[in-house]
């Protein structure tokens, strides 16, 4: 199956093709105002109604890509991957955190949307397919999108959970990521920004792992919960999971993301919360959960 067939098949039939863009366009540009309307209201009475007037419009006014999204979502009858109940989970967050840094396994139909309901924001997207960044980028070229390599097969994933469990440069309290060769799971040879960044958010929807020579999400998921836990700012960090319908998404996310920290489940969308190890001396365990 063609990656532009896979994306086809699950489009909405024709008669709901025009609901969920519509719909996002509204959400965007609701958190436009939303956001307008409560920051415009901070500013101290004391200063005039013309000065606060024009202090909104510059501060608070859209963004250009958040007006590029507007117009896509209103007139294309393309649909983004997840559905409106899932991308609402993010975006509840994405409200309360924004501008935050927010890190994307893959790019697509809702690319776009994701880096506009981020605004000035840090939004990156990682893709396997260099052919289809040039594709996404041709309509937005705006988007900040790298091509990476993925070093695992979706038929070695019971393979990498025994290999994992058996390589201590994959255990939770000595686990890295760039240059870390000896575990299969770390995510090496990626941008240097990838590993320079704190990533407040980060959703796993992709690599493909839908065929046995697929990347498949192992390494994904793995990665996303090291740099979680290796989080030095505070708070937690959101990791979001779609596809959890999948085996192997469900079970390297109840191995690493761990359920304990499972806050939401919306359709096929997990939303964890995870807390950084403050005091990793004391997780010397070769388990993460």
């Amino acid at each position: 199956m063609t990656r532009e067939e896979s994306v086809k098949n699950r489009h909405f039939v024709a008669d709901k093709r025009w609901f969920l863009p519509v719909v996002i366009a509204g959400l965007i540009a609701g958190a436009i105002l939303i956001s307008s309307f409560v920051k415009t209201a901070d500013y101290s009475l004391l200063c005039s109604l013309a000065k606060t007037r024009s202090q909104a419009i510059d501060e608070y006014s859209a963004t250009p890509i958040q007006l590029q999204a507007i117009i896509h979502y209103a007139t294309s009858r393309i649909v983004p991957q997840q559905n409106f109940a899932e991308i609402s989970v993010t975006f509840d967050v994405l409200k309360k955190r924004s501008p935050c840094n927010f890190l994307v396994f893959g790019l697509g139909h809702d690319s776009l949307m994701w880096t506009s309901v981020n605004p000035r924001g840090n939004t990156i997207f990682l893709e396997e397919d260099p052919k289809w960044v040039q594709t996404v980028l041709k309509d937005a070229p705006s988007l900040h999108a790298h091509a990476v390599k993925y070093r695992t097969q979706l038929k070695e994933a019971d393979d990498l959970l025994s290999h994992y469990r058996s390589e201590p440069s994959c255990y939770p309290s000595k686990a890295y990521l760039r240059g870390n060769e000896k575990c299969k799971l770390a995510l090496t040879g990626f941008p240097d920004e990838f590993y320079e960044t704190e990533w407040d958010l980060i959703m796993i929807d992709a690599p493909r792992g839908y065929f046995a020579e697929a990347p498949g999400r192992m390494a994904a998921i793995f990665s996303a919960a090291v740099m979680a836990r290796n989080r030095k700012g505070a708070g937690v960090t959101h990791v979001f999971l779609h596809d959890v319908d999948r085996r192997v998404e469900k079970v390297f996310a109840e191995e690493f993301l761990c359920m304990k920290y499972l806050v939401k489940s919306v359709g096929r969308l997990w939303h964890f919360e995870i807390p950084p190890a403050a005091n990793l001396s004391s997780h010397d365990g070769a388990r993460f959960c």
